[in-house]
């Protein structure tokens, strides 16, 4: 770890150019020949990256950023929240500990925390930010995680998890034995340390294929940031041998729109109807759960197709997505299309739709924006149908 840039005329520098291209100030002369000019402009992109991520760092004084590649794939503070608001006890284990922004919120709700990270450089760094952020109950271990659980050999509340997809991965489909650590390979031994894990995993993997290499799953979080899934949570508990809970939430600016329901259940069916006064479209979170049918019958509202994942009722619903009022349903056929929207400005969206919104847009000559939102779908006859709508939420 280089702590030259904690110097005060280099942080002075870093501030004053938050926001400025790299490019543009690579083309300048180092002012400060002592310092690796790469290594104050690295601090200067984290930095700028971490400004609405991680206010929190972004906010404190002296503070060092790995590189933007960690500062671009850690946890945001409002997703390392939701996170800690699942777990309780006295003791925690991160095993991946990264940047350690997890840690941060995990150290707010857990007495003792570890965070293991193999890369020495990154887990000083971490080491020195916590002290700067006033985080005074962790621990760090500059090693492998296998090998720190076993010097320890103690129990853990919880053993925490984010593994990383290994080099040679790229290109399969995504499985967490193709990550490091091995998840499926090391969950018996995992489970001699701790009765509770909490696994984190990219968006992109699917819900089945992490089902088949897991066991004990008590609950599944998705979790979305403004309406873009940003990482899936397994929740296991030794023993557990229950229904599975999937749990969504989308945390918005100023609310989180939760939604949940058991996996697999086989007594909830979807209400089909034609387009009533108001159709919904689930929020990212929703459509990643594949809860389709769950949306219809908890909410109860009814579906436009069995594919189509848009929903309708006469009777306006507080709903955990976007709400548009119709106000008009015509067939998908040229002469409706000429008269409604041709050389139109509207938003378009398609949903179980044999044309793509590109092809849709230069046929029809409809430009992009304005407040008119039109969804190309399919009814419960097979229809091919365009709403045409205002949008409410």
């Amino acid at each position: 770890m280089n702590t030259s840039i904690l110097h005060q005329n280099i942080q002075d520098f870093i501030t004053l150019n938050i926001g400025v291209p790299i490019a543009k100030l690579a083309l300048q002369k180092n002012p400060f020949p002592e310092t690796d000019w790469i290594l104050i402009l690295n601090q200067i992109e984290a930095k700028s990256k971490a400004k609405d991520k991680l206010p929190s760092w972004f906010l404190t004084e002296n503070i060092i950023y790995p590189s933007k590649i960690s500062v671009e794939q850690t946890s945001s503070e409002k997703t390392a929240a939701y996170k800690a608001s699942l777990v309780s006890g006295e003791t925690l284990i991160d095993l991946t500990g990264g940047f350690g922004v997890d840690d941060y919120y995990f150290a707010k709700k857990i007495k003792n925390i570890a965070h293991c990270e193999i890369n020495e450089d990154l887990s000083a760094i971490v080491q020195h930010n916590f002290k700067q952020l006033n985080v005074n109950n962790c621990t760090f271990y500059a090693k492998d995680s296998t090998h720190v659980l076993n010097e320890l050999n103690q129990k853990w509340d919880w053993i925490y998890i984010d593994p990383s997809r290994r080099n040679d991965a790229k290109g399969k489909v995504f499985m967490l034995k193709d990550c490091l650590p091995n998840v499926p390979d090391l969950l018996d031994f995992y489970f001699e340390k701790t009765d509770s894990i909490l696994i984190k995993t990219a968006p992109l993997l699917d819900l089945s294929a992490a089902l088949s290499e897991l066991k004990f799953v008590k609950n599944i979080h998705i979790i979305a940031l403004e309406n873009e899934v940003k990482e899936l949570l397994f929740e296991i508990h030794k023993h557990y041998s229950g229904k599975i809970t999937i749990k969504t939430a989308n945390l918005l600016k100023d609310k989180i729109e939760s939604f949940e329901f058991l996996l697999d259940d086989e007594t909830v069916f979807a209400h089909y109807h034609l387009p009533q006064k108001y159709v919904y479209e689930p929020n990212a979170a929703i459509m990643k759960s594949g809860g389709f049918d769950e949306v219809s019958a908890i909410f109860t509202i009814n579906k436009l197709h069995k594919h189509s994942h848009l929903y309708t009722s006469d009777d306006l619903i507080d709903f955990p997505g976007r709400t548009f009022q119709i106000e008009k349903v015509i067939p998908y056929s040229k002469n409706e299309m000429k008269i409604a929207l041709s050389n139109q400005q509207a938003n378009i969206t398609t949903r179980n739709f044999p044309e793509t919104v590109e092809n849709i847009r230069k046929k029809w000559k409809i430009k992009n924006g304005g407040n008119l939102y039109c969804f190309f779908t399919t009814d419960k006859n097979d229809s091919k149908i365009v709403l045409i709508c205002r949008k409410i939420t």
